[in-house]
């Protein structure tokens, strides 16, 4: 009897949201949330798409999940994510209270989860959720890089 989604078939879901996000010229990044071993959200950057700066892939993402829950609390849901959350994604995980954070590529650039900062791990904040990073990072960051190489061109 399967339990639900692994970690890597949840990313690769995510992978596939975040390719939709480079087909209308956003980053590439990809957002599900897991509840009970089933995707209950699944969305992509629309910032380009939208105009609206706060159109990240995790709270859209996020946003659709408590829609789904019928409140802002999300401890038993999973966020995964293909590119560890920036500082205002990072307060939405804690938040919404998500009860997992699993991301894919490092950003040492604006990481708020590991790498400039560790919003997630700060004591001083009421929630502090389990993080795992690294998974799928490598295709996760080679999207990236494709991604942003293209641009340059």
């Amino acid at each position: 009897m399967s339990l639900g989604l692994t970690d890597v078939e949840a990313m690769q879901l995510a992978l596939a949201e975040a390719r939709a996000a480079a087909e209308h010229d956003d980053v590439p990044i990809g957002a599900v949330v897991v509840r009970d071993g089933a995707v209950i959200a699944a969305r992509h950057n629309e910032r380009e798409l939208t105009g609206d700066p706060t159109a990240h892939a995790e709270v859209l993402a996020l946003r659709d999940a408590a829609a789904v829950v019928g409140h802002w609390r999300l401890f038993e849901c999973t966020l995964y994510v293909t590119l560890e959350p920036c500082v205002m994604c990072a307060g939405a995980v804690v938040n919404s209270r998500v009860g997992r954070l699993v991301f894919g590529a490092t950003d040492p650039k604006a990481g708020a989860v590991t790498s400039l900062y560790e919003v997630c791990a700060d004591s001083r904040l009421n929630h502090r959720p389990p993080v795992e990073g690294g998974v799928c990072a490598d295709e996760c960051g080679q999207l990236l890089k494709r991604f942003f190489a293209a641009r340059r061109r």
